[in-house]
């Protein structure tokens, strides 16, 4: 129970939390101006992705009216240049530019002049781009991948583009000219004006001299203040908890204490705020809630020391500022030391800002750190997505970060090492190192023969970063070499808080195989005892390497198919799982036609279909009876999980038009507000598998949590806990997984629920008692 005091600092906390958040809410808002981009802001997106389809519907009636002969002489001049470009796209550049002119800090570029001729520059710039991606894209592709990404900003990557295409003999782009851009971007920002009624023409007299300028209006300022003050109730930051966070229920918010006035986070995000979650799911939220952590004193040691001397590690990104290069002595009179000058600087600073943003996670990780690390516990508040899976709320010092996130955090209650707990300490070293695939005895082996190195890591980690980075999980490899050592080789520490980590074998295997009480499957994703850990993705590949093409076969092995077998049950279809196999064979340098492609993707889906029969037929079963319902009039589907969560997918479908911009990369255009009053029916038949085997994985998790009295974290379809208690909760989570699934028979019951016509496909060839005994169920 936490005192007046305690509950006194945190709630200082909170606020604390809150005023950073809104400072630095307005703080970017500024940057984003001062560097002319206020279209990226807070209020700017929202303005943008509201002015898009006005201005682009007005384009369109004006294309209308030119096949109509209706125009004035004015836009029979400009039609030709505008005509290149969807009318979408010429929208999104002109408003755009328009936020990002009007509203910087220079006054200047609000001028009339200036926000015109800036339009029309961006929409000729991106018809250059088009033209060169039309007249030479082989060597246009080549250009982005080697100077692309490091040119900050569109006007610097159109400068290098251009100047390297200049070498070539390619047809060249010819120049528009201000006036006509000029007049392109006064009838773009005329469009503007008169759709949205936001902007203005002011004169103001500067000495002997009129200017005209854009100006916002006095009702789009109500409009940004009102943006603004909404984005300000989601603006503070996320960290964790000095006491236990407030449990949640059904009738009041939980987490941050002050969330209940803030009600800045609800305990099912995305959800129906009407649905009426069960007692078991919130008693296991508010359980996980409960858990104590602190930072190991170890990894922010060594990631303050790599931190000082710029030294990058895995996901530890830190800032490394390349210095300007000196001027040349003679740079004000030669032109040549000058340009080469310019060059040389430009690239100093491209490289600077790339590493800047690279840093930024690693950046507030450790601004973190440094609110915590003199902390002696703290908790993290945790919520629901609407299928049930636990996310914590905090983005920084939780189990579910990166890895050199994760290698922070010890559980704050240790216990006690046992004989047990050195073979899941050694089992915790082996597969952070990367052998999360070899059998059990060959991990506890790899350890025994590596006592040495395990020891000089831990003892003497900034020397050995060569021989700890190389690690799948190096942060992680590093925390469980320093326990290790500790604990079990030199034995001067008693207790254990790391924790150790065991992950579910291709849980959406997993998942469908109990809802088919399909053994064979089951067999393959460890459900059922094996000596050794079994491989699905490894049978699949074999399974399909006679069916596809000659010269793919030498190379089709478990790498090529992974991701496809591990997709296939969230839906993935087809086309997904060419870009995936194609670039698994890139990885090995081989390069694979469209044809031979379109053959070996089929290949790998009949293999599952032969491999893993249970699965796939419940797949299909589910997407058919899915189509049925909603055909039937049903407006979303709604189930109840074996834990009680009431799981909500209500799928609409929006007016959204795609449009490519070679500048400004992929946007995502609506053409009207809200959703339709129309089913989605297509994603509804591609979310439903995926999302019920979330709901269940998640269900799998609230059961055996609320089973389990020590300390526990979740990834998803993993669990955390101490070394002392993996043997324990390793059972729980197995006889629960038996009684959902080898016990009871859900799948009927969701069939039920949602109204199906047919019997669902169940094999029922599951024996309940083998689930028990499976060593590497989770592992």
């Amino acid at each position: 129970m936490a005192t007046p005091a305690e509950i006194s600092e945190q709630v200082q906390l909170e606020r604390e939390q809150i005023r950073q958040g809104m400072q630095k809410l307005h703080k970017n808002t500024r940057e984003l101006e001062a560097k002319d981009y206020a279209s990226a802001s807070v209020y700017g997106v929202s303005s943008v992705e509201t002015l898009i389809p006005l201005v682009s519907k007005r384009i369109e009636r004006t294309n209308d009216r030119i096949q109509e002969r209706k125009v004035g002489a004015l836009f029979k001049e400009i039609h030709q240049f505008l005509a290149p470009i969807e009318p979408e796209a010429a929208a999104a550049i002109a408003a755009k530019v328009t936020f990002d002119t009007v509203f910087s800090v220079n006054p200047k570029k609000s001028q009339v002049q200036h926000v015109t001729d800036s339009i029309g520059h961006a929409i000729e710039n991106e018809c250059l781009m088009r033209h060169y991606e039309a007249t030479c894209p082989g060597l246009l592709n080549v250009l982005k991948e080697n100077y692309w990404h490091h040119s900050i900003g569109t006007a610097q990557k159109v400068k290098v583009i251009t100047t390297l295409l200049h070498r070539y003999d390619v047809e060249q782009w010819k120049c528009w000219g201000r006036r006509v851009r000029i007049h392109l971007g006064g009838w773009l920002l005329d469009c503007i004006c008169e759709q949205s009624q936001w902007f203005d023409i002011e004169m103001r007299q500067e000495g002997r001299k009129r200017q005209n300028y854009v100006v916002p209006t006095p009702e789009f300022l109500a409009i940004k203040d009102e943006v603004m003050a909404t984005a300000e109730l989601f603006s503070p930051l996320a960290w964790p908890m000095l006491i236990e966070p407030n449990d949640w229920s059904s009738e009041r918010p939980g987490g941050y204490l002050l969330n209940e006035v803030m009600r800045g986070h609800d305990m099912v995000r995305r959800g129906n705020p009407t649905c009426i979650q069960g007692e078991t799911p919130i008693e296991f939220l508010n359980k996980i809630q409960k858990v104590a952590y602190r930072l190991n004193p170890f990894i922010v040691e060594v990631a303050e020391t790599l931190l000082e001397k710029g030294i990058a590690v895995g996901k530890f990104i830190p800032i490394v500022e390349v210095p300007l290069p000196p001027k040349p002595v003679d740079i004000a009179e030669n032109y040549d030391s000058r340009k080469d000058y310019r060059r040389r600087t430009a690239e100093v600073m491209n490289t600077n800002a790339q590493a800047f943003r690279r840093s930024c996670r690693t950046r507030m990780t450790m601004n973190a750190i440094e609110v915590f690390k003199k902390r002696d516990k703290f908790f993290i508040p945790w919520s629901f997505d609407y299928r049930g899976r636990a996310y914590p709320i905090p983005a920084f010092l939780t189990p579910q970060d990166t890895d050199f996130g994760k290698s922070l955090l010890r559980f704050y209650h240790e216990s006690y090492m046992t004989p047990e707990a050195e073979e899941w300490l050694a089992f915790q070293v082996a597969t952070t190192y990367g052998l999360d695939k070899a059998p059990m005895d060959e991990r506890l082996e790899w350890v025994t023969h590596n006592h040495r190195l395990i020891s000089q890591i831990a003892q003497d980690p900034l020397e050995t970063i060569s021989e700890w980075e190389t690690a799948e999980e190096p942060w992680q490899f590093l925390a469980a070499c320093d326990e290790y050592y500790h604990c079990v080789i030199e034995c001067d520490r008693q207790h254990t808080g790391l924790m150790v980590a065991t992950d579910a074998t291709c849980s959406g295997l997993q998942i469908l195989a109990g809802l088919a009480r399909d053994a064979s499957t089951a067999a393959l994703v460890n459900v059922l005892p094996s000596d050794r850990p079994q491989d699905a993705y490894k049978v699949i590949a074999e399974a399909a390497r006679p069916h596809v093409p000659a010269s793919i076969q030498p190379y089709i092995d478990r790498k090529v198919t992974k991701r496809t077998v591990m997709t296939v049950p969230y839906n993935a279809k087809p086309f997904s799982n060419r870009s995936y196999i194609r670039d698994a064979l890139k990885e090995k340098g081989v390069e694979i036609n469209k044809d031979d492609l379109t053959a070996t993707v089929a290949a790998v889906r009949e293999a599952m279909n032969r491999v893993v029969p249970g699965p796939m037929a419940v797949m299909r079963w589910i997407e058919a009876e899915v189509a049925q319902a909603i055909k039937a009039g049903s407006k979303e589907l709604t189930w109840t999980t074996p834990s009680g969560f009431a799981v909500y997918q209500k799928l609409m479908k929006k007016d959204v038009k795609e449009i490519e911009l070679q500048l400004l990369g992929r946007c995502k255009v609506s053409v009207s507000v809200g959703d339709k009053n129309e089913v989605d029916l297509a994603h509804h038949k591609n979310a439903t598998a995926p999302n019920l085997i979330h709901s269940l994985d998640a269900s799998l998790l609230h059961l055996s949590t609320l089973r389990f009295d020590a300390p526990i974290a979740l990834i998803h379809d993993s669990v955390l806990c101490r070394a002392t208690d993996m043997g324990i909760l390793s059972t729980l989570v197995r006889e629960t997984y038996m009684h959902l699934f080898a016990e009871h028979d859900y799948l009927t019951d969701w069939a039920q629920q949602i109204g199906a016509k047919s019997e669902p496909p169940i094999i029922d060839t599951l024996e309940p008692q083998s689930v028990i005994e499976s060593t590497y169920f989770f592992c």
